[in-house]
């Protein structure tokens, strides 16, 4: 394996958790919940968003589009900042022991223009990544190849040397085929134990 020389973070349910159903469950109740993500694609639609598409003009017109759905479908804009929480605060340390041992940190996001924007005063730590790929920016989504190719070109590293991050398989997968070094996150402590394992943290710096 590689040396690594530098690690990505994934954002949503690496660094924040990112629940809609669960905030819908809270607020409409389960069954309505069901009803509504099985009759509008609202995933796909915010992925229009990640794309850069702008994140009231997307949402609004998705809204309007469904009359039943009309006021569930305002809260995914109008009460965001709530699906996009807490913070996955192990994950957070993590990320701030890596650059206090000088490792550089990226972050490599499906994430809107807006959004983020609204996430940055919330959560001060996306301002302490060294570089920040954020998919409304770029214009693409992740698994798209073209966006790891992207990340290649700016920073440098050398595929192999990269070690990604991300909740999603479809994303490792697409990390692996460029030849990056990938982790599937399913627990921050999963996560700590990759970063010893590569040599980039000690035990007590990943607590």
């Amino acid at each position: 394996m590689s040396e690594v020389k530098a690690v990505v973070f994934d954002i949503g349910n690496v660094l924040i958790e990112w629940q809609p159903e669960r905030f819908f469950d809270s607020v409409i109740g389960a069954e309505r919940r069901t009803a509504m993500f099985s009759a509008i694609d609202l995933h796909g639609i915010n992925d229009a968003v990640d794309r850069g598409g702008n994140f009231r003009d997307t949402i609004y017109a998705a809204a309007d589009a469904n009359p039943d759905w009309h006021a569930e479908v305002l809260m995914w804009h109008d009460r965001w900042i709530e699906m996009a929480a807490p913070a996955i605060d192990h994950s957070v340390r993590l990320l701030r022991a890596l650059r206090k041992n000088g490792v550089p940190v990226f972050a490599l996001t499906n994430f809107g223009i807006q959004t983020f924007e609204i996430a940055e005063p919330v959560y001060p730590f996306l301002g302490e990544f060294d570089r920040r790929y954020i998919s409304g920016h770029m214009g693409m989504i992740k698994p798209d190849a073209q966006i790891y190719q992207m990340v290649e070109d700016d920073c440098g590293v050398d595929p192999t040397a990269l070690l990604f991050t991300d909740d999603r398989i479809d994303n490792i997968n697409a990390a692996n085929a460029r030849g990056w070094q990938t982790h599937l996150f399913e627990a921050p402590q999963g996560w700590a134990d990759r970063l010893v394992a590569a040599g980039l943290l000690t035990q007590e710096q990943a607590q």
